[in-house]
């Protein structure tokens, strides 16, 4: 007979100095650009943790992708750590001024400001938040010193970094960044052209600012003479000045959170709570799909978008009259999510036609709905680290390029507009006014999945103003139904209803089905969206990542 124990024996000697078996990979991150990536990798390389990673790839984003996020705004972010099963939510989400009230966005009539008369300059901008958030989420979870974090983004700000495509054209179609004169010497010409891809781009201010925080820690951001230009900054804006005074950086604060975790299937699915939106609503969405047979359904058919489309609709009326910051408004944010809750509000969907009217849930604590803006920008990153634990976490200044305000080699955020610009409506007041301390409401969804034994599954969440929402929803319906792969799932084309018109992604397969869904009462706008999905999944072949093809990310690993 022969040994096929000794040749099984032979062959688990020989495999290991062969090249016929890849291993899976331990680690991996993604996020929007290759620089930021390869900084996440190096933090992974040298032991560090997801927490770690997630710090070195957002202050690299913060400098070759300036439009979308940094130190001069906040984020969300949710950590799995592995050894125990702790999800924790951290808030880092921009504040009102102390000295601001509901007038901020009215004019001399009461009236709301133009919204970019609103954004442009000092008014907007919110007291950041992101690096109170990145600081306590290293205090619990970082394995690297605080410093070693900082190195490839004042390394990069130094030695200079190329203006990528998408840079130079948002560079290009921006109508304010001539505005003030430290945003208009860093973009643009002499000539006032905006500088072209391609262009080396050098920032010693913003690796003198980081160099400051990496020994000073967080305090060196919040009091000093970094918060002393901030301030000036934002109150010289003599165009448009704003109140974020010092006391508003002194007294900034961080939340953790609990993290807002509900059933879909066999999965559990967890989000951040308010003050965003996005942790609701996608479980709201999810929660309705649930009483439907999806995964029966084709993937892009018009009876899927239908229902997705509707399920939305119904999620962002309760969003509009509910959703603000819980520590200033009674949010019944467990009511909102409730199976029971959601199985009659998806017993309001027809299959053959559309709702005359989505409106909100009868619930308590419903207010006026307001008249805020919800510009997409924004950037998504995930990381999962050699031990399993895992990051999702959205960050953004709001809208491309922020208040245009420059301080120190970074842009200052319009967090603010965020707000609903009106305080009271003929229903009541708005749960999203504008309040002292108080934190606009976002629609960031970073998301984590687990299944149904607990185990990590997917890490996703993208850009994208409110249509964050739809972003991710259709990720997760992509990934959990239909079983498509991270790249396929955040490569799929958009559908997005804001309790409007269903919005299809113009130039996709998806913009065909127009006809089909107008047949069945829906409105129909077909447009540009933008998302910048990014995503990690365990799979049995161990993980696998996926970076949204419309921007300009990328997957990495040790």
């Amino acid at each position: 007979m022969f040994p096929y124990r000794l040749l099984l024996a032979l062959f688990l000697i020989i495999l290991p100095f062969g090249e016929t078996r890849a291993q899976p990979p331990e680690a991996m991150v993604a996020a929007a650009n290759p620089l930021a990536v390869e900084a996440g990798v190096e933090m992974l390389q040298a032991g560090g943790s997801a927490v770690d990673a997630a710090i070195a790839v957002q202050l690299v984003l913060g400098l070759v992708e300036p439009q979308s996020s940094g130190i001069g705004g906040g984020a969300f972010l949710l950590h799995y750590q592995a050894s125990d099963g702790l999800i924790q939510a951290y808030d880092g989400r921009e504040t009102a001024p102390l000295a601001a009230d509901n007038n901020l966005f009215l004019d001399e009539e009461g009236q709301p400001l133009d919204f970019w008369d609103a954004v442009v300059g000092g008014r907007s901008v919110g007291t950041p938040g992101l690096f109170r958030l990145l600081e306590l989420a290293h205090q619990q979870h970082g394995k690297l010193p605080w410093p070693q974090l900082f190195e490839p983004a004042i390394t990069l700000a130094e030695e200079g970094f190329e203006i990528s495509p998408r840079l130079a054209g948002l560079i290009a179609e921006d109508r304010f960044l001539d505005r003030y004169p430290e945003t208009r010497a860093y973009f643009l010409l002499p000539d006032g052209q905006p500088k072209a891809e391609g262009t080396l781009l050098q920032n010693p201010a913003y690796a003198e600012t980081l160099r400051r925080v990496a020994e000073g820690g967080a305090d060196a951001f919040y009091r000093g003479p970094i918060a002393e230009d901030i301030v000036a900054a934002v109150q010289g804006a003599t165009d448009n000045p704003g109140l974020l005074a010092l006391e508003d950086l002194e007294a900034y604060e961080a939340k953790e959170r609990k993290a807002l975790c509900g059933r879909y299937r066999s999965y559990q699915v967890c989000g951040m709570p308010p003050p965003t939106s996005g942790g609701v609503a996608v479980l709201q969405i999810l929660g309705m799909l649930e009483n439907f047979d999806l995964p029966a359904l084709e993937a892009g058919s018009a009876q899927a978008v239908h229902l997705v489309a509707e399920a939305s609709r119904l999620a962002f009326a309760d969003r509009n009259a509910y959703l603000a910051d819980s520590d200033f408004v009674q949010v019944p944010v467990q009511r909102l999510i409730e199976p029971t809750y959601l199985r009659q509000r998806a017993a309001l969907i027809r299959e053959d036609k559309v709702m005359p009217d989505a409106t909100a849930g009868d619930l308590p604590q419903k207010g006026g709905i307001g008249t805020e803006i919800d510009t997409p920008s924004t950037s998504h990153l995930v990381i999962v680290d050699q031990a399993g634990n895992a990051v999702s976490m959205t960050t953004s200044i709001e809208s491309a390029f922020g208040s245009r305000l420059m301080v120190r080699g970074f842009l200052l955020n319009n967090e603010l507009t965020d707000f609903s610009f009106v305080p009271e409506t003929d229903n009541g007041v708005v749960a999203n006014r504008v309040e002292a301390g108080k934190r606009p409401r976002s629609s960031m969804a970073p998301t984590l999945v687990f299944d149904e034994a607990g185990r990590f599954h997917t890490a996703v969440g993208s850009p994208g103003g409110a249509r964050i929402i739809g972003y991710t929803v259709n990720a997760l319906l992509a990934l959990l139904d239909w079983g498509f792969d991270p790249e396929a799932a955040v490569s799929l084309p958009h559908v997005a209803n804001l309790n409007g018109p269903t919005l299809l992604e113009e130039d996709t397969r998806l913009a065909d089905l127009a006809p089909a869904l107008e047949a069945l009462g829906h409105e129909v706008e077909v447009r540009e969206m933008t998302s910048g999905l990014h995503a990690i999944q365990m799979g049995p072949q161990g993980l696998r990542g996926g970076a949204d093809p419309r921007r300009e990310g990328s997957v990495g690993t040790p």
